[in-house]
């Protein structure tokens, strides 16, 4: 089963541009995701201190730079190509702001914590670029954001991957049994499953054995899935309980 959503544009935080997935009237979760931001800092927004608690999520830059603090004591930058891990937990107090004075774009995922981990300690985690695992395929490239190789870490079991195709080309990857996730189009026109999709479309997916994305000329897509815990997922603003 395969079902095509698109992200709406709308304003968050402090002035970001973000072309929102999810939530968004009439879609509010994919179990476990929760949040699917596709967003643009520039220099004047960002994201100030605000709290979260009852997930984890992962920022991902395309380019750009952002910094990052907060009430754990930690101060980081990061830069193109790499992300940012934070379980929120119990509770987090954070801020996320641009570095420089060129626009930032980037891919926040939310991804639900399970009741038994509602309650853990916040934790904080920064992988650069040059330490996610790259791997080369006839279509292009895939960088595993986390998956085996990767050294982001997260407790729900996930495979998070930024492929990059060229030319005309396709690409078959496989879906555990018992995963559900989603495509999203970040750059470019793709078919996902022979169905054409543009930029800023979706292809959210249940009970497949594979999905099998192709391009004719250059595209970039993320594909995301995992496995759903089976409970509600109620969120408030920044806390999912």
């Amino acid at each position: 089963m395969i079902k095509r959503h698109k992200a709406m544009e709308m304003k968050e935080g402090d002035g970001v541009n973000v072309y929102r997935l999810m939530p968004i009237a009439g879609f509010r979760n994919y179990d476990p995701f929760v949040l699917w931001d596709d967003f643009t800092i520039t220099p004047g927004s960002g994201f100030p201190d605000h709290p979260h608690r009852g997930f984890e999520a992962i920022t991902y830059l395309y380019n750009g730079s952002i910094k990052h603090t907060d009430n754990l004591g930690n101060s980081s930058t990061v830069t193109a190509g790499g992300a940012q891990r934070f379980t929120a937990g119990s509770g987090i107090v954070h801020s996320e702001v641009p570095n420089e004075e060129r626009p930032t774009r980037g891919i926040q995922c939310w991804i639900n914590l399970p009741g038994r981990l509602k309650q853990i300690d916040p934790a904080y985690q920064q992988v650069d670029d040059n330490e996610f695992p790259v791997i080369e395929i006839e279509a292009g490239r895939i960088k595993v954001l986390v998956g085996e190789g990767s050294p982001l870490k997260i407790m729900t079991p996930l495979r998070y991957l930024d492929i990059e195709l060229n030319g005309s080309a396709s690409h078959i990857e496989p879906i555990p049994k018992g995963m559900r996730g989603f495509l999203y189009v970040a750059e470019g026109e793709v078919t996902i499953n022979q169905q054409p999709y543009r930029k800023g479309e979706s292809a959210f997916f249940e009970n497949e054995k594979e999905v099998v994305v192709g391009v004719e000329n250059k595209a970039r897509v993320m594909l995301a899935f995992g496995k759903p815990h089976g409970e509600p997922i109620i969120q408030y603003g920044p806390y999912v309980d």
